[in-house]
């Protein structure tokens, strides 16, 4: 019998194209608390962080009371989004049909570690049809932020493997951070947040191009020899 492995999945800008919503909502908190709002690009090199640590990087001026008022901001700025009739938080091509393939093999455990809440995540997941695809979930409202690797410890640990045992597929230097600090492997995708080279230095063992490319990267890792450790 294979051993048993983890895949552990980034939700923005890995599985949905959301950085164009997080860019949005972001600047109207501003504006709306009389702020000058950060540039597009700056929000864009922040997600994949939980919100108040993102905000608190936006603008290290701010006191931690500002930082607390704003992310509530966008929480109810967030939830006003999704409220609207035609609202629809779309995912990458294609990540939803790999993440469910993988949730159908025998020896693998899908899982999502993310800056979300878990209430986004389980509006996201309803939506789309992935509910019960993630044996694992660690949110904003569980862990520290990344790049720490509470996730993934967390993850491994209620799934019974050791970090050697999982992937993390991400976009962002954080997420390659937070695998290499749990002593996971890393495999970051091109289509999020940050640069390749960024999720390189970061400590990625590679960096995806397409879905097709990332299930075929998947597919080789989990035919691996488990590590000995």
């Amino acid at each position: 019998m294979a051993a048993l492995k983890a895949v552990l999945f980034d939700c923005d800008g890995t599985i949905a194209d959301s950085a164009g919503l997080i860019c949005d909502i972001m600047e109207r908190c501003f504006l709306v608390h009389g702020l000058e709002p950060p540039a597009r690009e700056a929000t864009r090199s922040i997600i994949g962080l939980s919100l108040n640590t993102a905000i608190a990087a936006l603008r290290p001026s701010l006191t931690a009371f500002e930082v607390a008022r704003l992310a509530d901001a966008y929480r109810s700025e967030y939830r006003l989004e999704r409220s609207r009739p035609h609202f629809a938080e779309h995912l990458f091509e294609g990540m939803v049909e790999l993440v469910l393939d993988l949730a159908a093999r025998e020896n693998v455990f899908v899982g999502m570690v993310t800056g979300k809440s878990r209430r986004g995540v389980a509006a996201l997941t309803a939506s789309h049809g992935l509910t019960g695809a993630f044996s694992v979930v660690r949110t904003a409202d569980d862990c520290p932020s990344k790049p720490h690797p509470a996730m993934v410890l967390e993850s491994c640990g209620e799934l019974g493997l050791k970090p050697a045992s999982a992937v993390v597929v991400g976009d962002t230097s954080f997420d390659m951070e937070m695998a290499r600090a749990a002593g996971s492997t890393a495999i970051g995708v091109s289509w999020g947040s940050h640069a390749p080279e960024h999720l390189m230095r970061s400590g990625s063992l590679q960096v995806t191009e397409t879905v097709q490319d990332l299930s075929a990267a998947l597919d080789r890792w989990l035919a691996r020899e488990p590590a000995r450790t």
